[in-house]
């Protein structure tokens, strides 16, 4: 079976490795990388990953929407045309199947073979981390929300693995589009991570509040998607100085952070895979490879030194460290309730 990721990074160098690795392991064949505008020296260890089946190319966007403009280049592309299966994720999302033997070909079997997999989002904390440290995400981050309720949320956005033979209209960061007016037998069948038919609306996108995301309750018997959007404290700080990789003038604030910093539940399961991972790593870290991941490293920290020698970013930094890890309006409410937040 052959399973093409596709992605789009900026100054993700720390983390790269990590990311294409762990897809490895999970059965991705193939990657497309889009690299946007790189300072930290991502797009030089991209093309030391050719030999792992990576094809880096330079974003093709003209406009503010980095991310469609790039995935519209992509279904041109023969990596991206000849493969079996489409997993479009940022580097940040992990795939954590609970299935068979917890690869993407044991989520398709256990879904029962469908056209699309839509599985759902899970927001892990920064958990009280402030230092970067060049070891695995998956491993240093282990608490989230509660994954059936985020923030007041019971609807949460999922990412969307892609069959070869699905009605592709245009393809979207968070799930793929088919044309208004498809026969009733063209309709692709389209489960969720637990094996279960996607609701009506989402499936053709009738609802502009419900085309990213559906109620996640039930939802992530065969998989969920670790999101680790935050990551240390030096590495958020980069983030926000670095802004969004896929849109122009999002912006990463406290609100944002808040809304992700919920350390409610805690969960190790994708940690099954630390070992394999960690040799994996450590076959790819010899020769140039390796210099090339260390080159990033050191950026990454040069970069959070840099900002911390600014009053603005050593303010931000502190402030973040000091908000509570409850999500924004949970502190009103306790208040309220007459409990102490």
């Amino acid at each position: 079976m052959r399973i093409t990721a596709v992605t789009c990074v900026k100054n993700e160098g720390p983390f790269l490795l990590e990311w294409v690795a762990y897809n490895r392991l999970l059965g991705v064949t193939d990657f497309l990388i889009y690299s946007n505008d790189c300072s930290d020296g991502t797009d030089r260890l991209l093309d030391a990953l050719a030999p792992h089946g990576v094809v880096h190319l330079p974003n093709p966007a003209r406009g503010r929407n980095y991310q469609m403009e790039a995935l519209r280049h992509a279904a041109k592309q023969d990596i991206v045309r000849q493969a079996d299966w489409l997993w479009i994720a940022d580097v940040d999302e992990f795939l954590n199947i609970h299935a068979g033997n917890h690869t993407i070909p044991a989520l398709i079997e256990a879904c029962g073979d469908p056209q699309a997999i839509s599985v759902t989002f899970q927001y892990f904390a920064n958990g009280g981390v402030d230092r970067f440290e060049d070891r695995p995400v998956i491993e240093q981050f282990t608490r989230s929300h509660n994954p059936d309720l985020w923030c007041a949320e019971t609807a949460i956005e999922v990412k969307t693995l892609v069959r070869s033979d699905f009605p592709v209209h245009y393809l979207g960061a968070h799930r793929p589009f088919f044309r208004k007016g498809l026969d009733p037998e063209g309709i692709p069948r389209w489960t969720d991570g637990s094996g279960r038919e996607v609701p009506q609306k989402f499936l053709v996108a009738a609802n502009p509040r419900r085309m990213r995301k559906f109620p996640a309750a039930g939802a992530r018997q065969h998989a969920t998607l670790n999101h680790y959007a935050l990551r240390s404290l030096d590495s958020y700080l980069i983030k926000t100085d670095r802004g969004d990789v896929n849109r122009k003038d999002r912006v990463f604030d406290d609100l944002y952070w808040r809304e992700r910093n919920d350390p409610a539940w805690e969960d190790r399961s994708i940690q099954r895979h630390l070992p394999a991972l960690q040799g994996v790593l450590e076959d790819m870290k010899r020769g140039e490879i390796g210099a090339r991941h260390d080159d990033c490293v050191r950026l990454h920290r040069a970069r959070r030194d840099a900002l911390m020698a600014d009053p603005a970013y050593a303010r931000m930094h502190a402030d973040l460290r000091a908000l509570p890890t409850l999500p924004p309006g949970e502190p009103e409410l306790m208040r309220e309730l007459g409990l102490a937040p």
